[in-house]
């Protein structure tokens, strides 16, 4: 009744570190958070294991979103974290933020930024594109 699943994980060894995090703080607050074990081989495979089916979905999750590269036309529920007079900056995945266009914030003219979005709040917003730069635009039109 107690035997492990196991679910298992490839990622790009580039993203390693981004599970592991300094120290291997991230991971360890995966491990204790989830209450699955996680393990990483430099390759990049990752092993998940647990009797709880659950925690092995929320681990799982968790490490998707840490990897996860940005996908245009995708929906995110992302963070304020800035606002400038043009727009306002939404983190949508763990160290990638995009930025909504003053113009694409609400489906009529808006005055100023601060009239639809605050600092820290959480919105829906799409990927519309990625610039050669990596620049990534968002739109919360249609959400």
């Amino acid at each position: 009744p107690y035997a492990p699943r196991i679910e298992k994980l490839k990622i790009d060894p580039d993203k390693i570190g981004a599970v592991i995090g300094k120290g291997g703080e991230v991971i360890n607050k995966i491990t204790s958070e989830t209450g699955a074990e996680v393990d990483i081989k430099e390759d990049g495979l990752i092993t998940i294991a647990s009797p709880n089916g659950e925690s092995i979905e929320k681990a799982l999750a968790w490490i998707k979103s840490l990897v996860e590269e940005p996908e245009v036309g995708k929906i995110y529920e992302g963070k304020v974290v800035s606002i400038k007079d043009f727009g306002a900056f939404v983190n949508i995945l763990p160290g990638i933020d995009g930025m909504v266009h003053i113009s694409k914030l609400a489906d009529h003219r808006v005055a100023k930024v601060t009239d639809v979005v605050k600092e820290g709040q959480t919105v829906r917003v799409r990927i519309t594109g990625i610039d050669e730069r990596g620049k990534i635009n968002l739109t919360m039109i249609g959400l």
